[in-house]
């Protein structure tokens, strides 16, 4: 028989959601309905949380403890590109079909979000965040400055553009 539970014990839950909508409580069941919390009002907890995120693809970090809950919104580097980006909220489309983010976003905005991402990052060094941080605009389909993120990339590497640490 399994031990039984301890209403004090903190537990710590993961859950990636789009910004601003409820949750689907048929997802949240599994991992809230056996903590005593009803999922329906921890989707709609985590739409109040993250009401600036409209639209964007964010984890939560949901911190639950003696059936109180607590959420705080992990972005990732895409996550917090894409905010930078300022772009209108669009229309939802097929599941399936990407989005492309033409933009631009100034240098100060990579070093911004590297220093947001250090904690989390894997690099050594300040230096390695803003490699990966550029390496995602990349990914996402942005400019920087108004040249391409490999050239930015490229320049940081060969010290044409310093990067100090914050």
């Amino acid at each position: 028989m399994p031990p039984k539970f301890d209403p004090t014990a903190s537990q710590t839950i993961f859950v990636r959601v789009r910004g601003g909508k409820i949750a689907n409580a048929a997802t949240l069941a599994p991992k809230v309905g056996p903590l005593g919390l009803s999922p329906k009002k921890v989707g709609e907890d985590i739409a109040k949380a993250t009401s600036d995120w409209k639209d964007l693809r964010i984890t939560v970090k949901v911190e639950i403890q003696n059936r109180q809950t607590k959420f705080e919104v992990v972005p990732s580097a895409a996550s917090l590109i894409i905010k930078a980006l300022n772009e209108p909220p669009r229309e939802s489309k097929a599941k399936g079909e990407h989005t492309k983010h033409n933009g631009n976003i100034s240098f100060g905005d990579v070093l911004g979000i590297a220093k947001v991402m250090r904690s989390r990052s894997m690099a050594k060094d300040y230096l390695g965040t803003v490699r990966e941080v550029v390496g995602s605009c990349v990914s996402v389909g942005c400019t920087i400055g108004g040249e391409s993120p490999k050239a930015v990339l490229a320049k940081i590497n060969s010290g044409e553009i310093e990067v100090e640490e914050p």
